[in-house]
């Protein structure tokens, strides 16, 4: 670590990986609103924010632990739970008022057909406008989990139904 008058550490967020600032600052000269997916072992994120000087502002967000009450008691990490998060996070926008995002993926990589397109799917089935590239998106029986070793597909159509009926 470097020592001395002149010495100007990095941004803690920038040594630990966890921000690319030069990307941040790219989608922010946009004035769009950024459609944040966020995804763990457990579970996913779907935010929909704002940038504010004093902060970014959230106008819309799901978690994949928001489908329980919409009768989702499955994996809350996997791709179907990615998509119907991006599905109740875009269905919670539209009634914000938003119509349009931009992909903010961050510092994740980005594997086609994965769960972080899963859940932009999801946010595009919902009606919000997002530039995406269609082969990146998953196929209709990885949304439905059909490729699990215990399909939900009844669990699926159900929780598909409740979100869209009134998030």
């Amino acid at each position: 670590m470097g020592q001395g008058p002149r010495y100007k550490p990095a941004f803690r967020r920038r040594r630990t990986g966890q921000t690319d600032y030069t990307k941040r600052l790219a989608l922010l000269k946009g004035r769009t609103t950024r459609l944040v997916v966020r995804r763990s072992n457990r579970a996913i994120s779907v935010q929909f924010v704002d940038y504010d000087a004093t902060g970014d502002i959230v106008r819309a967000a799901a978690t994949s632990r928001d489908l329980v009450p919409h009768g989702w008691d499955t994996s809350l990490g996997s791709t179907p739970a990615a998509y119907l998060t991006g599905l109740l996070a875009g269905s919670r926008a539209k009634k914000a008022g938003l119509s349009e995002a931009i992909l903010d993926l961050g510092r994740q990589e980005p594997v086609p057909g994965g769960r972080i397109y899963a859940a932009l799917k999801g946010v595009l089935d919902a009606g919000v406008e997002v530039p995406h590239g269609e082969d990146v998106l998953p196929e209709e029986g990885r949304l439905k989990g059909e490729h699990l070793s215990e399909a939900p597909i009844a669990k699926f159509k159900n929780a598909v139904q409740k979100i869209q009926g009134g998030a």
